[in-house]
């Protein structure tokens, strides 16, 4: 069965990790939640067990729902007597969208009508209305003339946890509170001893959050107690007892053996009473010790590795105060350098007055609030002494030549298109094989950061020669550029069985940051991956699909970090979908989407094998952008070959396009062979590589190749 469970916008893909680690086979992000596959007892172990999901509903019927008329029809012809009998209690929950039903409260009122008239015909009785405690709540979503009414297995809200009994302003939710957590990778620290501070704690929500995790504490355990969180007569009661027992029996072993390495501060009395409160209602009395302090009286904390994990206050009911802000990351430097921290900030202003470096930012919303969340590890990064630059050597010291020269030849071009990132050197002198990427902040033009690549070497060149050429490579890169070692990302090739491979190393680790590209602000990552969030070759190809998107259904398949996706949007495109198989490149396009201000509806993310999701989709689409891997595989796809694929795959996406749509096709396989033949059966096929290689890669021109189709 498929099954939906809904979470706070931001959330999706953490959600998705979290229920396939539960044990469900198949799950996708969409928005506000996630597409599950699996059975009952699946749905009802992410009941007991999601820290994330705001509800997990069990779909009943979906049928279409032009009016209130067909809404009432459709919901009495279920056989109500086999969901529930009249001494039940009920409640009704909607959301709806479009023209047909514009109000939710009357759309759950007829839901109820149709429930209690079926019932009330069969048994002679009616059951009773329990918003607040209903032995089965129903719930109700119409979108686009369809209606979907299910099973809310959880019977209500499951942030809820159970152990709030005070509360200050704005309290944080529980399930946000776990996403703080596990984007701070809370989990993984506390198994390697690592410690768990808020300096401003309020009601104690992070820590006792934080506490019931690393206790391994089920969070529907205290929420439904020896309650049936539904008595829905489908929910299967000896399934629950299991997972309830085996719930408990964790729960018992996880408390005896958790650590005290939790402390909390605020400076009002009164937030540290109720954090007080709350932890004791949790069970977590004397696991947690609170302190009332300002935060710039944070003392110095004697574990040498742990969390800050933090919510400052950021809203309208809550004064966003940039100074506390700063305040807070001066704090944590002085008192936890060498910690990491996940922020909750009220947007990315405040997040920057912290004066912290991000390692990692994302787009969180609280409620209706946009946030920002940023991970800093370490707090305070250790510099490097830098003051005694070495003289290059004469190696060095050519290579310093030979960047400058291209410098100067590519700053005109550079100034006429406004390319802030780009390649500066690609191997250019051939014992020094490398390439050197420069990327520039979007808001600091004199922040450089540099992406080296080393390229295999011969395998007769001796591994100390290649050795120290490569550091020359580097001392003549950070000369002329001016950076820190920090700001330097090092991809080297490592020689062993299999041949050889790329393996990552830097000084500064992880660090993410946002650069420009057009009218496009962009997430790259330098450090902790082979690639960085952004193919600088395909800049011409995607300026292209930029001046072609406006009022037009654009689709990105492969679709990676999806900057097609967001020059298409920023382009003005009426709609984007984007496919991917993997998660994390999700994520990746959803915060660059969210860093442009773009979301909605309108721009659907799509995680699934690309090929498979083409053949089985209806939609047209009036721009394709499909650039695959050379090659894949995966546990969750069939494995894929560009060369084997190639023609099946544009044979499905030309099928998709509109009349007149456009398809451009690229890749990177030096010894790709394109099927004419085969292709021109169904489509116009020009090749526009050459219009598609910048600039900065001409020494290069074998960096990809690209085509454009159109049906015949």
């Amino acid at each position: 069965m498929k099954f939906f469970a809904s979470c706070a916008k931001g959330l999706e893909y953490l959600l998705v990790d979290e229920l396939l680690a539960l044990g469900c086979p198949h799950a996708t992000a969409t928005i506000a939640g996630a597409n599950v596959e699996g059975t009952l007892q699946d749905a009802q172990r992410a009941v007991l067990w999601s820290r994330l999901a705001s509800r997990v509903l069990w779909p009943l019927a979906e049928f279409p729902c032009e009016d209130e008329h067909a809404l009432y029809r459709h919901a009495a012809l279920l056989p109500w007597p086999e969901h529930m009998d009249d001494t039940m209690t009920l409640a009704v929950d909607a959301h709806v969208s479009g023209e047909a039903i514009t109000h939710a409260r009357y759309a759950a009122l007829r839901v109820k009508d149709a429930v209690v008239d079926t019932l009330r015909a069969a048994t002679g009785a009616r059951p009773s209305v329990d918003v607040e405690s209903p032995d089965l709540r129903l719930n109700l979503v119409v979108r686009k003339g369809r209606a979907i009414l299910s099973v809310d297995l959880g019977g209500g809200p499951m942030h809820r946890r159970g152990w709030r009994r005070a509360q200050c302003e704005a309290p944080l939710k529980e399930n946000l509170a776990a996403a703080v957590l596990l984007r701070g990778g809370w989990p993984q620290l506390y198994a390697e001893g690592g410690a768990l501070l808020d300096p401003m704690c309020g009601s104690g929500t992070l820590l006792v959050e934080g506490a019931l995790m690393a206790a391994d504490v089920a969070p529907g355990l205290l929420r439904h107690g020896d309650v049936l969180p539904s008595r829905w007569r489908g929910f299967d009661e000896k399934a629950w007892a299991d997972l309830y027992a085996r719930a408990h029996e964790r729960e018992r072993a996880g408390r005896a053996a958790l650590r005290d390495v939790f402390a909390g501060s605020d400076l009002d009395p009164h937030a540290i009473r109720a954090a007080r409160e709350n932890a004791a209602a949790a069970g977590l009395r004397d696991a947690i010790g609170f302190e009332v302090h300002d935060v710039a009286a944070l003392p110095v904390q004697p574990a040498p590795r742990g969390l800050v994990a933090c919510n400052p206050p950021y809203d309208a009911r809550l004064a966003a105060d940039a100074a506390l802000y700063r305040a807070l990351g001066d704090a944590l430097k002085r008192a936890v350098p060498g910690w990491r921290a996940s922020l909750l900030c009220g947007d990315a202003e405040l997040a920057h007055a912290t004066g912290l470096h991000a390692r990692r930012k994302y787009q969180l919303f609280n409620g209706a609030l946009e946030c920002s969340l940023i991970v800093c590890d370490p707090v305070r990064p250790a510099m490097r002494d830098d003051a005694q630059p070495r003289a290059l050597s004469e190696g060095a010291q050519m290579l310093a030549n030979r960047l400058r020269k291209n410098l100067r030849n590519l700053k005109s071009w550079r100034a006429r298109e406004g390319v802030d990132c780009f390649r500066a050197y690609d191997a250019d002198l051939p014992e020094y094989a490398a390439a050197i990427d420069v990327y520039t902040e979007a808001d600091d033009p004199d922040a450089l950061w540099l992406h080296v690549q080393e390229y295999a070497a011969p395998a007769n060149i001796p591994e100390a020669d290649v050795r120290r050429r490569f550091g020359e490579v580097l001392a003549a890169a950070r000369e002329v550029f001016g950076v820190p070692r920090e700001r330097v990302a090092i991809k080297t090739r490592a020689r062993g069985k299999g041949g050889s491979k790329y393996s990552r190393a830097g000084a500064g680790g992880g660090e993410s940051f946002v650069v420009r590209e057009g009218q496009a602000r962009l997430q790259v990552n330098l450090f902790d991956y082979l690639d960085t969030g952004l193919f600088l070759d395909h800049r011409p190809l995607r300026r292209r699909i930029f001046q072609e998107a406006r009022g037009r259904r654009f689709l990105n398949l492969f679709c990676y970090t999806g900057v097609a996706t967001v020059q298409a949007a920023v382009g003005g495109a009426a709609e984007t979908t984007s496919v991917d198989l993997s998660a994390t490149y999700l994520q990746w396009l959803a915060d660059n989407l969210g860093e442009n201000g773009i979301g909605g509806s309108a721009h659907r993310l799509v995680q699934a094998d690309a090929v498979a999701w083409l053949e089985a989709d209806r939609g047209r689409y009036d721009l394709v952008f499909c650039d695959p891997p050379t090659f894949s595989n995966s546990a969750r796809a069939d494995d894929f070959d560009v060369q084997r694929e190639h023609v099946r795959l544009l044979r499905a996406a030309v099928a998709r396009l509109a009349q007149g749509g456009t398809l451009y096709f690229s890749n990177n396989f030096r010894r790709f062979r394109l099927d004419a033949d085969a292709i021109a059966e169904f489509a116009d096929c020009e090749d526009i590589s050459a219009q598609t290689i910048p600039q900065d890669f001409a020494r290069n021109p074998r960096i990809h190749r690209a085509w454009r189709l159109q049906a015949r």
